[in-house]
């Protein structure tokens, strides 16, 4: 590979921001869920600021594709450096951070996943030839689940502390304020920041950088779909797991873990140790289990999969069961991901993968805002009326299932599109 240790200095700042970024990330819907009371003021703050991440998804695509992409990592570790360490700031000065300023952090979070992970993965796209995308997808995937691994594991202890007693010796840790732990995300994005700069590399294929208005560089991304419909199902039908994996991670698990199993933080945590595991699994595994087949084939598997674990999960009430379709939902969720970017990147130029992610990341949004929003309803957070919310996960990825096996000969056999 002619740019590995460029592949390695963006996999390690990744790395080290994602850590403090995904207990942040824990933290915050566990904080307003259990010691606010207040999941449906969290599910409703939510919606609102997913729905607005629809501009925001749409104007950041363009600028993955107008602007060097080690410039976009440096610019977003920077604001979100500050950011973070401003708003810790206000917890030492004090004592304790407004609700107002601790949903912002999760706002501001989701801002920015809608520039970082496309970042990412168009930057992974440009520093790799194209018969290694599929492995450079995996090592991403590999990467980023193994840390949240690691910080689903550290925040079983910051979140809820822990006590306990190991070959003799007690081992005490107190739950972190969450100040705390948002100075230790700040602290992450300015090393990652130092990574970053450190990136040398050159393009595998020549870049095409378009200097018309933003307005044009986004019909751009329209029009290319529009002339190539089967690409424009593919993409937004294999999302769908991904959209209520993120709902089930920031929503649906918190109010799940407390109102329908009456457990505890450490549940939510461990939970997504198990989901991160799942994952990992498939980061190492899903290339090689299908390598026989195509990518739409183990994509509509993978949705399967998935399909059974959340209608499950509706019709369950065990701790045990929990781990373990978590697990699966992982496999399957990060299976998709890889198989899907693999498609895509074979099919879509990169000089033009930024604009057309925005529309499918635009579809994602809304659709994920609407569902938030309806989640956000009093209904929901009642007793355990949060199994008709997975209900409602399962009934969508039916749906989604349609097109592809409806489609899958096409879909199997599309040629590349130029």
């Amino acid at each position: 590979m002619k740019n590995r240790k460029a592949l390695y200095l963006l996999l390690g700042a990744n790395a080290i921001s994602h850590f403090a970024q995904g207990i942040s990330m824990l933290a915050i819907p566990w904080y307003f869920a259990k010691h606010l009371g207040a999941s449906s003021t969290f599910a409703l703050i939510y919606s609102i600021a997913t729905f607005i991440t629809l501009f925001w998804g749409l104007y950041a695509g363009t600028l993955i594709d107008r602007f060097p992409r080690k410039n976009i990592f440096i610019s977003i570790s920077a604001v979100s450096a500050v950011v973070l360490l401003s708003i810790s700031s206000l917890g030492f000065l004090n004592g304790t951070i407004p609700m107002f300023w601790i949903a912002f952090v999760f706002c501001f979070t989701l801002f920015n996943y809608n520039i970082h992970y496309p970042t990412l993965y168009a930057f992974g796209q440009e520093i790799t030839e194209k018969k290694n995308y599929s492995k450079t997808n995996s090592l991403l995937e590999v990467m980023g689940q193994s840390i949240n691994v690691f910080s689903g594991a550290m925040a079983v202890l910051l979140i809820e502390g822990i006590e306990t007693s190991l070959l003799g010796y007690t081992i005490n840790i107190s739950p972190w304020p969450i100040h705390h732990i948002f100075l230790m995300d700040g602290i992450t994005y300015l090393i990652a920041m130092g990574l970053i700069y450190f990136i040398q590399y050159i393009p595998t294929e020549k870049s095409n950088i378009s200097t018309e208005k933003i307005s044009i560089r986004l019909k751009q991304g329209f029009s290319y779909l529009k002339k190539r419909p089967l690409l424009f199902h593919f993409g937004n039908a294999s999302y769908t797991v991904f959209i209520f994996v993120l709902i089930s991670t920031h929503l649906l698990w918190p109010i799940y873990i407390d109102q329908h199993l009456g457990a505890s933080g450490n549940i939510y945590a461990i939970t997504k140790i198990h989901y991160a595991i799942g994952a990992l699994i498939a980061g190492f595994f899903v290339s090689l289990i299908f390598r026989k087949k195509n990518t739409v084939y183990s994509i509509i598997v993978l949705m399967l999969m998935a399909l059974v674990s959340f209608s499950v999960l509706a019709i369950s009430k065990h701790i045990i069961v929990l781990f373990a379709l978590a697990l699966l939902v992982g496999i399957a969720n990060a299976g998709i991901r890889i198989q899907r970017i693999t498609y895509l990147f074979n099919h879509i130029p990169n000089h033009i993968i930024g604009r057309t992610n925005s529309v499918f990341q635009s579809i994602n949004i809304l659709l994920r805002s609407i569902f938030i929003g309806l989640f956000s309803l009093a209904f929901f957070s009642e007793g355990s009326n949060i199994i008709w919310a997975i209900v409602i996960a399962a009934l969508a990825i039916i749906v989604s299932l349609i097109p592809l096996i409806w489609n899958y000969n096409k879909l199997k056999n599309l040629t590349t599109s130029d």
